[in-house]
């Protein structure tokens, strides 16, 4: 949820660096359902 609010230019960015260094769960967003996420890809850099 929280980075859907970054996302959706409510939160900036340097707010979300805040929320992760507070490691307090309360001052995040609400949490999403996970079914709409999927695995698009995966990019290893140092595997060619």
């Amino acid at each position: 949820g929280t980075l859907v609010e970054v996302g959706k230019r409510k939160l900036k960015t340097s707010d979300l660096h805040l929320i992760i260094q507070s490691q307090n769960r309360s001052t995040a967003g609400a949490s999403v359902p996970a079914c709409g996420l999927f695995l698009t890809s995966v990019i290893y850099p140092y595997i060619k």
